[in-house]
């Protein structure tokens, strides 16, 4: 089995644009940035220790797994993906530690909300509820019980994205909407009925 991957370091190769939580971001070419899925682990806001071989790998063939879903599913939805190649400025020596862990995306404007949807009452959700009966804010239904699905079906429930470092907040759903100028579509509640019934 191959050493865990916990940085790329393409830096003397490609432009290095940030570090994330998982994933390390470069720079292909003015419109193009090259995703690189590392084996890190984060959990609650924090890189642990140990990192997990080929978890980047898996990582990455999920995502575009779920983008081929919905873009088939939904033929009008563009996404950020274009491509699992490797760019050609990467060497042939480190092509094998890089395959498909890698994604080539448009260089796009970021919105610092993590849309979730949840079918269940599990986690920060369940925190919530059992303190003040909502969720993200949300006023439901009493006497829910813990891992139960929400009566009514699935629930947008965003929060903002937090730099290395900091947490994740949960914001109501409006907040969720309406992290840029009315111009911009907010997507995420079309896609509840896509995702959930295959699942």
């Amino acid at each position: 089995m191959a050493e865990p991957m916990t940085t790329s370091n393409l830096q003397d190769i490609l432009p290095l644009v940030a570090r994330g939580k998982v994933r390390d971001l470069y720079e292909v070419d003015p419109q193009t940035l090259l995703f690189v899925a590392t084996d890190r682990i984060s959990a609650y806001d924090v890189i642990m220790a140990n990192p997990v071989p080929n978890k980047g790998t898996l990582l990455t063939l999920l995502t575009t797994h779920w983008f081929k879903i919905l873009t088939t599913a939904i033929p009008t939805l563009r996404t950020h993906f274009l491509t699992l190649d490797l760019p050609p400025q990467i060497p042939e020596s480190l092509r094998p530690a890089l395959q498909n862990r890698c994604m080539q995306v448009r260089k796009l404007k970021v919105f610092p909300i993590e849309a979730i949807v949840r079918g269940y009452i599990t986690g920060s959700a369940w925190k919530e509820y059992q303190q003040s009966g909502t969720v993200h804010g949300m006023k439901m239904p009493e006497g829910l019980k813990e891992s139960q699905r929400f009566p009514d079906g699935p629930i947008y429930t965003p929060s903002t994205k937090a730099e290395q470092g900091e947490h994740d907040e949960n914001i109501h759903p409006d907040q969720g909407n309406n992290p840029t100028p009315p111009a911009h579509p907010t997507p995420p509640f079309p896609f509840i009925n896509v995702i959930f019934p295959i699942t």
